[in-house]
């Protein structure tokens, strides 16, 4: 069950006609991902699914955005530093656990979306935007390479060729363009409209039949696991050994001293 208690750095409000609103919610780091909501963000949409009072999920961000990435700002960040394998098998589980839900996930996607904010946002099953938003992959700015689903994702939405162009160069891209080329479905025009959309959204599919609804889903998604069973072990193999490197190391300092890295190679 979807409850606001096992939650910490997730806000959670259910409503009477089955939708529920997910808020990530860590606002003062752009809700950049620590460890507590890496783990919370492999089950909530495992609860939700197995959650009798709901139908429809909202998931957005508190403040300015919906997600900033990982949290490379303090001690407490989700890299090699953390338990190896539990990091790959979260990983694994975030997308894994979105794509086996049968309900409909809807991401209302305020501000900066990067990294796994990006993989989580278009994963969702309808991505609302507002033209502030901003989608960009950037491990590769960080010097590791993604793995965490985008690898997965992008190409399904965007194409192979222009997704690997994204994912090799961390650019941003607004929210028209995003809807343009398939990355989101719906725009609205202003930021505050964008919540209000989603839930529009949400309630319509909550009030729809829960049956059919999850059966015209199934078989998609069933497609997006294929696709990565096979490409997830290879992205995060990577990305393993690129968080091992000089590069990722010189990353994280130019982060933390708000200067540009210099990349070696090594």
């Amino acid at each position: 069950m979807l409850s606001p208690e096992n939650y910490h750095s997730m806000m959670i409000e259910k409503r009477d006609n089955g939708v529920a609103i997910v808020t990530l919610n860590r606002p003062k780091k752009l809700n950049a991902v620590d460890s507590i909501m890496h783990t919370e963000l492999t089950r909530f949409s495992t609860d939700f699914a197995n959650d009798d009072s709901l139908r429809a999920l909202v998931i957005t961000g508190a403040g300015r955005a919906f997600c900033a990435g990982g949290d490379f700002s303090t001690d407490d960040q989700v890299t090699e530093s953390t338990d190896g394998k539990k990091l790959w098998r979260e990983s694994r589980d975030i997308v894994d656990n979105m794509l086996s839900c049968e309900k409909p996930i809807i991401a209302a996607v305020n501000g900066y979306a990067l990294g796994l904010g990006a993989t989580v946002a278009l994963l969702a099953d309808v991505a609302v935007v507002a033209p502030s938003t901003q989608f960009a992959d950037t491990h590769v700015n960080m010097g590791i390479g993604a793995g965490d689903g985008g690898q997965v994702i992008w190409p399904f939405l965007i194409g192979v060729n222009r997704a690997k162009y994204y994912l090799m160069s961390g650019d941003k891209i607004g929210g028209k363009e995003a809807v343009e080329m398939g990355l989101a479905s719906f725009i609205v025009p202003e930021n505050d409209q964008l919540l209000p959309r989603a839930i529009e959204i949400a309630s319509n599919l909550a009030a729809g039949a829960p049956l059919a609804v999850a059966a015209s889903k199934l078989a998609v998604n069933a497609y997006l696991r294929s696709i990565s069973a096979t490409v997830f072990p290879l992205a995060a193999r990577a990305q393993e050994e690129t968080m091992a490197s000089t590069d990722h190391q010189e990353a994280i300092a130019a982060f933390q001293e708000k200067r540009a890295p210099h990349f070696t190679g090594k």
